[in-house]
């Protein structure tokens, strides 16, 4: 067994949490280290997203007067 078959992974279609590549990869996120970290992906996906939501739009904003 390699270590990704330790690993935890998320399956955004069904909303488990794997051990193991179990699902297509197209519904796989991770991998994770603990079950714990896995669980949390949905929340994490979120605050990433809103972070280089607000950093793009910083870039965006680069440059421009007042």
């Amino acid at each position: 067994m390699g270590d990704e078959d330790q690993q935890w992974w998320y399956n955004s279609r069904t909303g488990e949490v794997e051990r193991g590549k179990i699902s297509n990869a197209l519904d796989r996120v991770g991998p994770f280290a603990t079950e714990e970290e896995a669980r949390h992906a949905p929340e994490k996906l979120r605050e990433n997203a809103a972070r280089w939501a607000a950093e793009e739009a910083a870039d965006n904003d680069w440059g421009r007067r007042s």
